[in-house]
C-alpha cells in the first residue's frame, strides 16, 4: 500500500507592503517530485485553501517550464481546516518567507503536528518551514522541539537575506527559546537533520536530500 504524505503550504503572500512572499518554489516542487517518484500519494493543504501564494523571487522562466504541472498543483489546495491525520505516514512544511506569519499560529495545523508527533509518524520541515514547528505542544505541555535536535534557516542566512526587518521573528531564535538543540551549518549549505522521525532541512539547497531521507524513513 502506498505511503502517504501531507503536504502544507503557507497562504500569507506579502511580508510588507512592497514584498511579495509565499512558498519557496524549489521548496515545494523538489521534495514533490521525490514523493511522486516514490509512488506516494501526496495531498496537498494550504491555511486558508485555494491558490498558494508562490514567492515572486523563485519562480524563473526556466522554473515555469520544468514545474508548470506541480505550479498548477499548488493553485488548488485544500484548506487545512478540512484535513485530518488519518491516513497520512508523514507531514511536510515547505518553505519561504509566507511560512513565517501564518504556520506558527494556525490552530488546526498545530493540532495535527502534535498528533503526527505522538504517534510515531514522520513531520518534516524545510527553510522556513520550521516555523509551523515553534509554538507546537504536546499532550504532556512539552513543545515538540524540547531537546531535539533541529535546524532550519539561520539568523546568518535571514540577514544575508535582508529580510530579517520584516519577519516577525528570527526562526533560529524561536526554536532556540522552544529549547531545540538548533545546528546550522554556514550560509546555503545543504544540511538535513533527522532526530528520531522529526527532520528537517536548513535552506532551499536542502529541498531534494531533506525530501531524500523521508522518502527512505517511509520505505524502510
Amino acid at each position: 500500500m502506498a505511503k502517504s504524505i501531507l503536504v502544507v503550504l503557507t497562504s500569507h503572500e506579502r511580508m510588507s507592503d512592497h514584498h511579495k512572499t509565499g512558498i519557496w518554489l524549489s521548496e515545494f516542487a523538489e521534495p514533490y517530485e521525490v514523493f511522486k517518484e516514490a509512488g506516494f500519494d501526496i495531498t496537498v493543504a494550504s491555511i486558508k485553501g485555494g491558490k498558494a501564494p508562490i514567492d515572486p523571487r523563485s519562480i524563473s522562466d526556466d522554473a515555469r517550464a520544468k514545474w508548470g504541472a506541480i505550479i498548477r498543483v499548488a493553485e488548488q489546495t485544500i484548506p487545512i481546516d478540512s484535513v485530518t491525520s488519518e491516513g497520512f505516514d508523514a507531514i511536510f512544511m515547505p518553505g519561504g518567507h509566507g511560512t513565517m506569519f501564518d504556520l506558527p499560529d494556525d490552530a488546526k495545523l498545530q493540532s495535527l503536528i502534535a498528533e503526527f508527533a505522538e504517534t510515531d509518524r514522520i513531520v518534516g520541515a524545510v527553510c522556513h518551514g520550521p516555523a509551523a514547528l515553534v509554538k507546537v505542544k504536546l499532550s504532556n505541555g512539552d513543545y515538540l522541539v524540547k531537546g531535539k535536535q533541529v535546524t532550519g534557516f539561520t539568523n546568518e542566512e535571514e540577514r544575508a537575506s535582508t529580510f530579517d526587518k520584516y519577519m516577525p521573528f528570527l526562526l533560529e531564535d524561536a526554536l532556540r527559546q522552544a529549547g531545540a538543540q538548533f545546528i546550522g551549518k554556514p550560509k546555503w549549505t545543504e544540511h538535513v537533520v533527522a532526530d528520531g522521525k522529526l527532520v528537517t532541512g536548513q535552506n532551499p539547497q536542502s529541498s531534494e536530500s531533506i525530501a531524500r531521507t523521508i522518502k527512505a524513513m517511509l520505505q524502510n
